[in-house]
């Protein structure tokens, strides 16, 4: 006589397995974020050391700030965004959600930042929507390793 018991077990541990697609996914969206945390380094320490660098005053942006406040804006960010991708590795929710926030929040620095470097901003705004979507239509899994078979 079969067991039941044992059939039904494999055939969740082979349904809850991440597949290959997600984990792609999940690993672009990882790796995105750290980019698009190191290009908001970049951006941020220019816009500390290089004021000239930008195509309008701080008159001419979307929010009225001078580039120095700009620069912590995008310092600060970049830095929590790299970490967050690295977070993403590791599969837990928390790090899903933390990373459409930031992903969200970043698009919406890039957008006020639009008028004085717009073709960077739109590069940076159209990879955080690429990272929200890898995260939020294939990060239904739970890790990109191996799931350990529970008992």
């Amino acid at each position: 006589m079969p067991d039941h018991n044992a059939t039904h077990t494999s055939h969740t541990a082979q349904t809850s397995a991440p597949s290959w697609m997600s984990l792609g996914f999940i690993a672009f969206a990882g790796a995105m974020m750290m980019m698009l945390g190191i290009f908001h380094v970049m951006a941020g320490l220019v816009a500390l050391f290089e004021e000239d660098y930008f195509l309008v005053t701080r008159g001419g942006l979307v929010i009225d700030v001078d580039y120095t406040v700009w620069g912590w804006t995008h310092l600060i960010i970049g830095l929590v965004v790299a970490f967050a991708g690295a977070g993403l590795f590791s599969g837990k929710t928390w790090a899903r959600v933390v990373a459409v926030v930031l992903a969200m929040l970043s698009a919406m620095a890039n957008m006020a930042f639009l008028s004085a470097y717009p073709i960077w901003a739109a590069i940076m705004i159209a990879v955080d929507i690429l990272v929200i979507y890898a995260v939020l239509v294939h990060g239904d899994k739970d890790s990109l390793v191996s799931p350990q078979p529970s008992d």
